[in-house]
């Protein structure tokens, strides 16, 4: 979101503080960069709450630069997983302790047609299964310095999954999706939308910065 003249501070304090009593879980942070001045990142069951906050905070003077839908999800591919790290990715708590440099982008398979394209959605699952488990050796190499969050977004908005990386070191976010792009799952067909990079602090402290 974008700080408009008319923004009132308190007012948009206020409606995040609301949005959390009623059991959203709200992460505010300061964008780097020109995309936007504020990011919010809100999870929770009632969709039209969600959906009030967003009206509540464009009422209190911050414009909407853009937005993205999608839900947590289960990987198809996550089959055999112990049941905390399936239950972690359908409930996250956020922001992880300590992680207050934050990094979204979305992201889609590709369905090449040509001969020298690749269409992710034409191979055999035992290929996709492998592929993706040869992504998550590469990612599971940042434990304690990255945690991911995926979401599912096929039919809610433009791309297929939601990605946010949540570090303590904003060069860790570089260093794992530099890293990650090598493996052929992303090499061969991943396609990536925009990146929007922020600073993660309470509702107040981000406000306080970005309104200067």
């Amino acid at each position: 979101m974008r700080v408009t003249p008319t923004l009132d501070t308190e007012a948009a304090a206020a409606a995040v503080k609301s949005a959390q009593a009623d059991d959203l879980q709200v992460i505010t942070f300061a964008v780097l960069g020109h995309k936007a001045d504020v990011g919010i990142m809100a999870l929770g069951h009632d969709l039209w709450r969600l959906r009030r906050l967003q009206a509540e905070l464009c009422a209190a003077g911050l414009e909407l630069a853009d937005s993205y839908v999608s839900m947590t999800e289960v990987s198809e591919y996550s089959k055999g997983m112990p049941e905390a790290m399936l239950t972690a990715r359908l409930y996250p708590q956020l922001p992880p302790e300590g992680m207050r440099a934050v990094c979204f982008y979305p992201m889609s398979k590709r369905r090449g047609v040509g001969s020298d394209d690749g269409n992710w959605f034409t191979l055999a699952f035992d290929d996709r299964q492998r592929l993706m488990q040869e992504h998550g050796t590469s990612g599971r190499k940042f434990a304690g310095r990255i945690v991911q969050l995926i979401t599912g977004s096929a039919g809610l908005d433009d791309f297929e999954w939601g990605v946010t990386l949540f570090a303590k070191d904003p060069a860790d976010l570089k260093e794992v999706v530099y890293t990650m792009r090598f493996d052929e799952a992303s090499a061969v067909y991943a396609e990536f939308g925009a990146f929007v990079t922020g600073l993660i602090g309470d509702v107040g402290e981000v406000l306080t910065q970005v309104a200067r």
